[in-house]
């Protein structure tokens, strides 16, 4: 059980890097200092937004419209900031020491 939760970790670490190299690529892109006519540049662009998107589309669901800041990558963020700080060491305690009442 402890290991399933350590790879359920790693994998939000992993999303968490995701979305922080998503955030500044995209300001990279806005500020056009790339841009998406390279191929390297797109595959890597596409290949985020596939893995992000679907987190942020319930989000933006229930967010109201910002204008151009959009405040869901944020709100993914606190979550997985949560599920690993406050969640996951929470399981793993019970899982070791017993359930507590």
């Amino acid at each position: 059980m402890l290991a399933v939760l350590q790879i359920v970790q790693l994998l939000l670490n992993l999303l968490w890097w995701v979305i922080v190299i998503q955030a500044i690529l995209s300001w990279l892109i806005a500020f056009n200092i790339i841009n998406t006519y390279n191929d390297f540049v797109r595959s890597v662009w596409n290949a985020l937004q596939r893995i992000t998107e679907p987190l942020y589309r319930p989000i933006r669901r229930i967010l109201p419209d910002f204008g151009a800041l959009d405040l869901s990558p944020l709100i993914v963020l606190l979550l997985i900031y949560i599920l690993s700080s406050i969640v996951l060491p929470n399981i793993a305690a019970s899982y070791v020491y017993g359930p507590t009442v």
